[in-house]
């Protein structure tokens, strides 16, 4: 079949094919590819449910503090009482041996009969759901979840309430997401919200819990996502200064600006803490393999961790419980040396197995007097070897605290700023931010999966790690399209198509073609397949092969846009329209054109020779000219 203009249309030698008036409605809304999605009404209507979830947040901590409270007055006092007090100040004598462990059976019991979820702290099982399950969480986990935790902590398990109500929250959220019509992606932003909600009411941190979000729950940095969580932060930080009040969580008195020596020092203590977050992981999970390892049901575990609780509880009180306490002594430097360090390696013993036994807790707190501990000795240490560099064993100890947890989680932001929030120390950010990204890359380079993600990473779940922009958001299909496109007429036959395909004529080597009519108009696309089927007739018309209308592209859509439409409408090629000039046809992009979008991405990784040497540098305009 020759090629003629009256066949074969190539845009290249017309003014283009604009869209059949014929089509009609074909082309409605769902013919071209919906646009990314920016701030609509949608957005309000899901900021103000996590609004109101984090009210719920608030309260649910508030009852989770009182809980804990309720239950080690119980425990270690004998009194019916929901004021905070400390199980350090204990007199049972050998006797506190046996209450972490009466806890870590009841937690036992709860797990095996009620929920496995419950045992951890947290973050982690949060993570997977995100990841696994469309942020699905039982709703059984709302109410087993915090009452495990207080049962835990409040018999003297040597944990944070952080990781529970932030577990807690994630799970109110999740339960809201699924009894609402909602997409996937906004139950994620629920059950993010939930855990923000949850974090910002227990330490009055809303920015570090927006950060925390990001880092480890969200996995995106959008604004449709951060709205609605930082909207939600915000209402339980609010809330929680009606009943605690706006003091910080961790008193310190005012720092004064650090001397350069003393910030080279800050910095170095960071990358030393960052070593020892190395080590703090790999012993955790160390001592949940060899629990795997006992010839005993997995319920029975955690009241075995709970007796080394006991143990450390007996010859150092200040382990037991919460510690916060411990914490704001670190950073007001009221702790002898002798005692910081007793207190740092039997919290870490007491923490580590407990945790390593499966029981119910949080990692935050314990981590944070346990870097404050060494950022203290290590503190100590530089100001014995220089004198004179003016260190400062608060700065010391705040950088150390921080330093372990961005070491630990990798949540580099979230150490910084939390450590900023619980203090309201604005002297404090610049050691902060030396000393937690000296510990953060000296982790990534000794340890590949965190404290949070390596028990998932186990199971064969990828966590993303870096949240870069979508390189297709940034490439116009008018970029990657094919230009000028060969076109087929609507009432060629299928045997004068075959014998054109036969001549091997220019562009018969295509695997799809846009088809239009006698005027020019887009009607639809065919594939070499549809047409050369032996069993259709060679009369068979070209129109009759059209199985449903024109699915098209703009020319200014960005590659994104036009792969997830091909996504949505099962086809691996879409005819390309410009909108500026009456949606003329003026392209075609296939899924291969997708692919090679991604050349450029690539190419911008590779290390590419110096485009300007020392020699250019120092020649002069002039003689460059000369020469």
């Amino acid at each position: 079949m020759p090629e003629s203009p009256n066949d074969i249309e190539n845009s290249s030698t017309t003014e283009g094919l604009p869209v059949a008036p014929g089509m009609g409605a074909a082309l409605d809304a769902s013919s071209f590819p919906q646009q990314s999605a920016g701030i609509d009404k949608r957005v309000v209507l899901i900021s103000l449910s996590c609004m109101a979830l984090a009210v719920a947040a608030v309260f649910v901590a508030e009852a989770l503090v009182r809980l804990i409270a309720l239950i080690s007055n119980i425990s270690f006092y004998g009194k019916f009482s929901f004021a905070l007090s400390s199980p350090a100040g204990n007199t049972l004598g050998l006797f506190v041996l046996l209450v972490p462990v009466i806890g870590g059976l009841i937690v036992g019991v709860m797990a095996r009969f009620g929920s496995k979820a419950i045992r951890g702290h947290g973050i982690p099982e949060a993570m997977e759901q995100v990841l696994l399950n469309e942020s699905k969480i039982s709703p059984m986990l709302t109410f087993l979840k915090p009452v495990s935790a207080a049962i835990a902590i409040g018999t003297g398990g040597p944990f944070g309430a952080e990781g529970p109500i932030i577990a807690t929250g994630g799970a109110l959220g999740s339960f809201l997401g699924q009894i609402f019509s909602v997409t996937v992606a906004e139950r994620k932003i629920l059950l993010t919200a939930g855990a923000a909600a949850g974090m910002a009411a227990i330490f009055g941190t809303p920015v570090s819990a927006v950060l925390l979000s990001i880092e480890l729950l969200l996995f995106e940095f959008r604004a449709r996502s951060i709205i609605p969580v930082a909207l939600a932060a915000a209402t339980a930080a609010g809330l929680r200064m009606v009943f605690e009040g706006s003091d910080p969580v961790f008193a310190m008195t005012n720092l004064v600006q650090p001397s350069g020596t003393a910030l080279s020092i800050y910095i170095a203590i960071g990358a030393i803490v960052g070593i020892c977050s190395v080590g703090v992981t790999k012993s955790v999970y160390a001592i949940e393999d060899a629990f795997e390892k006992l010839p005993i049901h997995w319920m029975w575990w955690p009241a075995l961790g709970a007796l080394a609780v006991g143990v450390c509880g007996f010859f150092v009180p200040r382990t037991l419980g919460v510690g916060y306490s411990n914490i704001s002594d670190l950073l007001s430097n009221k702790l002898t040396l002798e005692v910081v360090m007793i207190l740092c390696v039997v919290k870490f013993v007491s923490w580590s197995i407990s945790l390593g036994s499966g029981t119910s807790g949080g990692t935050m707190a314990p981590l944070f007097t346990i870097g404050g501990g060494l950022g203290t000795i290590f503190g100590a240490m530089a100001l014995w070897l220089f004198p004179a560099a003016g260190v400062d064993l608060r700065i010391a100890a705040l950088v150390g605290m921080a330093a372990l947890f961005a070491g630990a989680t990798r949540a580099l932001l979230t150490s910084v700023v939390m450590a900023f929030e619980t203090t309201l120390q604005p002297l404090g950010l610049l050691p902060l931010l030396g000393g937690c990204t000296s510990a953060y890359l000296v982790s990534s380079l000794l340890m590949k999966n965190t404290i949070m993600t390596e028990k998932i990473e186990r199971r064969g779940v990828r966590v993303p790690s870096d949240y870069g922009a979508d390189f297709l958001e940034q490439v116009l299909v008018r970029d990657c399209m094919q230009s000028p496109v060969t076109s087929l007429r609507a009432d060629r036959t299928v045997g004068e198509l075959r014998t054109w395909v036969e001549s091997r004529a220019e562009g018969s080597a295509h695997q799809g073609f846009p088809v239009v009519d006698e005027q020019g108009h887009l009607r639809g696309v065919v594939t070499r397949r549809d047409f050369l089927n032996p069993a259709l007739p060679s009369e068979t018309i070209l129109s009759d092969l059209l199985r449903r209308p024109p699915t098209c592209v703009y020319d200014d859509s960005t590659v994104r846009e036009a792969a997830d439409h091909m996504v949505n409408h099962d086809v691996g090629r879409l005819p390309v329209l410009s909108r500026l000039e009456n949606n003329r046809l003026v392209g075609f992009i296939t899924r291969s054109d997708v692919l090679s979008a991604h050349k450029q991405r690539l190419a911008e990784r590779r290390r590419s020779k110096p485009t300007l040497r020392i020699k250019d540098i120092l020649t002069s305009p002039s003689e460059k000219e000369h020469s």
